[in-house]
């Protein structure tokens, strides 16, 4: 059995009249996004009374509850005692995907801007980009946009000064240690470094997303 690793105390903020935030930290890192999957894995399988939404994020947890049904109080309360049980719980199974990618080119119009402010070629910027298999870290913000990391500190470039009005789907970003892929055209402060034909959001299916939260990422080099 795998299980979840230690999960830091959280914070829980009211949000309005009818939504609390259980936030685990307030900057990106493994071990607050692994708490912030695992507290959704768990409130997916047995919900809290009166909670009739979960948006989940990279370190946090919205809960939207009704509160003709339930109070602010009452859900905390429940959410002290789930948070205990998860200790030493069994982490959720999670999917290996191979992602068929190409880098730099049209798709990549930033690829060799992000390589020389990294001190790389663009070939050995890829190289290291996918040595190692990136984790789902969340999705949201667009239908089917994926966040994946989290990079070494080696590879870690802040977003770029200015918006591009619009990238196309399939576009692979990279800033702040991560690499998301774009699942609709959309604008983007990242640096755009390759495409994929992968796409993580079919309206028609159920779910109409393919990735999960916790999934493991690896992109293949198409030449």
């Amino acid at each position: 059995m795998i299980a979840w690793p230690k999960l830091p105390t959280p914070t829980v903020l009211p949000i309005g009249d009818a939504a609390l935030l259980v936030r685990f930290a307030t900057v990106v890192d493994e071990q607050a996004n692994a708490a912030a999957i695992a507290l959704t894995t768990e409130l997916d399988a047995d919900p809290l009374p009166g909670v009739v939404e979960l948006a989940p994020n990279l370190v946090s947890v919205l809960l939207r509850y009704d509160p003709l049904r339930t109070d602010p109080a009452r859900v905390a309360g429940e959410l002290r005692l789930r948070m205990i049980r998860l200790g030493g719980a069994e982490a959720a199974p999670s999917t290996d995907w191979v992602i068929p990618a190409t880098f730099g080119g049209e798709g990549g119009p930033d690829l060799q801007e992000v390589a020389d402010s990294l001190g790389m070629t663009p070939s050995d910027f890829a190289a290291a980009h996918n040595a190692s298999d990136l984790k789902v870290l969340a999705t949201g913000f667009a239908p089917g946009f994926v966040y994946l990391g989290l990079h070494s500190q080696h590879l870690y470039l802040p977003r770029r000064s200015s918006v591009r009005a619009k990238v196309s789907a399939g576009s692979l970003l990279f800033a702040a240690g991560q690499t998301a892929i774009a699942a609709t055209e959309m604008p983007t402060g990242w640096h755009v470094i390759g495409w994929t034909e992968f796409s993580n959001f079919d309206a028609r299916s159920d779910p109409p997303t393919r990735l999960g939260a916790g999934d493991r990422v690896r992109f293949e080099v198409v030449p």
